[in-house]
């Protein structure tokens, strides 16, 4: 590989952006396709799809036989509210080799003791979330049930467009909670990808059964193109 182009994947890997090398194999010609630059790629397409699953691979266009070689940022679990069940949700995630991060400015709660191993920042997710970014590979899961806390931090994910964004609490919370995102310029439609009640229905009840449910919604949506047998 062309020392150019691997400088070029470090760089987009540490700025969290997707980027594909397309190998002809007969030629060795290599060309470099930024995720913003695929849109204009004579073959967009395949390379969205490939983007989409994470995978690498051959693929033949008219006579060419191309490698695409994949590299997408590894996804990100940005957790807000150092509560019980982000307790359980973190061993869960790592042992399905998810990056969790725990945002809560509530020192009682967001100590070392309760999260040990676990990056945890004791600040206001509005003060917090501009310096660690979200972006299309971050799932954001509100857990607070506190407006003050929680809103923020849901209004950056719709902005940033994370593929997955829950938030806890009933359906008359979650009724509120869209008044208020309404209020800030948000579309029924934009809300919609709002996860609440969060996770999927597995009649959880304890905890580390609704972090369970937490996780596994996150990876069915993750894996959604494979369910469909794509």
């Amino acid at each position: 590989m062309d020392l150019a182009y691997l400088s070029a994947l470090n760089a987009e890997r540490d700025a969290r952006r997707a980027v594909v090398l397309v190998t002809d194999i007969v030629s060795g010609r290599q060309r470099l396709v930024r995720e913003a630059e695929v849109d204009d790629d004579p073959i967009a397409d395949i390379l969205h799809d490939h983007l989409r699953r994470g995978r690498s691979g051959m693929v033949q266009v008219g006579s060419d036989d191309l490698f695409l070689t994949v590299q997408v940022p590894p996804v990100r679990v940005v957790v807000i509210g150092a509560v019980h069940i982000s307790q359980a949700l973190a061993p869960i995630a790592r042992g399905l080799e998810l990056d969790v991060t725990i945002i809560d400015p509530r020192t009682a709660f967001a100590t070392p003791e309760r999260f040990p191993d676990v990056p945890l920042l004791a600040e206001w997710p509005d003060a917090v979330i501009p310096r660690i970014g979200l972006d299309r590979y971050t799932a954001l899961v509100a857990l607070t049930h506190d407006p003050k806390i929680d809103d923020p931090a849901l209004i950056a994910a719709l902005r940033a467009e994370c593929f997955y964004i829950g938030a806890l609490g009933s359906r008359k919370t979650h009724a509120r909670r869209t008044e208020r995102l309404t209020s800030e310029g948000f579309s029924a439609e934009e809300i919609s990808r709002i996860h609440a009640p969060i996770g999927l229905d597995i009649g959880a009840v304890s905890p580390a059964e609704i972090a369970l449910s937490i996780l596994a919604e996150i990876v069915a949506t993750l894996r959604q193109d494979r369910r469909r047998g794509s």
